[in-house]
């Protein structure tokens, strides 16, 4: 009993650590290569597309989206797509996607000349999936070498860790006020059952 408790406290703050790890914002320092529009179908990897940009037709099976094609400091490629969030999860209330895409198209830069922007973004890149992070912001940063602290990050996970500790402390309160106390009283009662049935058979 156990392993299975333990099992089932792993399994969930395992998925708890991946909802926060795909939800939360992140910075990558990267130079973009290029802007373009694609046609896109999504299919078993829906959970992983945004819905349709705000006042377009959401019902139907394809769209528009927009990507940004990037390359980090070590030479490796990353491709984000840029979407609409509007007010459904992950609730950063993203309206300006066509407006990011002119910025992030303004700023590409070659090989000889680089200029080096941070790309928040959250979500996670899975090539086999044809899974892509969504871009939020860019903006223009001095090189490669820059350090981005992510304080929304950081006062997020401070935020919860508060909510849990006094969830936490309360359960612990209502447990020994009222639910050990009930749970000694049971197992009296059992035990004097028991003792009078072992009383019967003595008969």
């Amino acid at each position: 009993m156990t392993y299975v408790k333990w099992t089932l406290i792993i399994v969930f703050w395992l998925l708890v650590g991946m909802v926060l790890h795909y939800t939360l914002p992140q910075h990558d320092i990267v130079r973009i290569t290029d802007t373009y529009e694609k046609r896109v179908d999504p299919g078993e990897n829906r959970w992983f597309w945004a819905q349709a940009d705000v006042g377009a037709d959401g019902t139907l099976p394809s769209r528009d989206v927009f990507f940004i094609q990037t390359r980090l400091e070590n030479g490796k490629i990353m491709v984000y797509r840029n979407e609409d969030t509007g007010w459904g999860w992950p609730p950063y209330f993203k309206f300006d996607t066509s407006n990011l895409q002119a910025e992030a198209t303004d700023m590409r830069s070659a090989p000889d000349n680089p200029r080096w922007v941070a790309l928040k973004h959250y979500g996670w890149r899975n090539e086999f999936l044809s899974i892509f992070p969504n871009a939020i912001s860019v903006r223009t940063v001095e090189g490669p070498d820059v350090r981005i602290i992510p304080w929304t990050t950081i006062v997020v996970l401070v935020v919860l860790l508060a909510v849990f500790w006094a969830l936490r402390v309360r359960w612990l309160r209502f447990r020994t006020r009222r639910i050990d106390p009930a749970l000694e009283r049971t197992g009296d009662r059992l035990d004097a059952g028991s003792d009078r049935v072992k009383g019967w058979f003595r008969r």
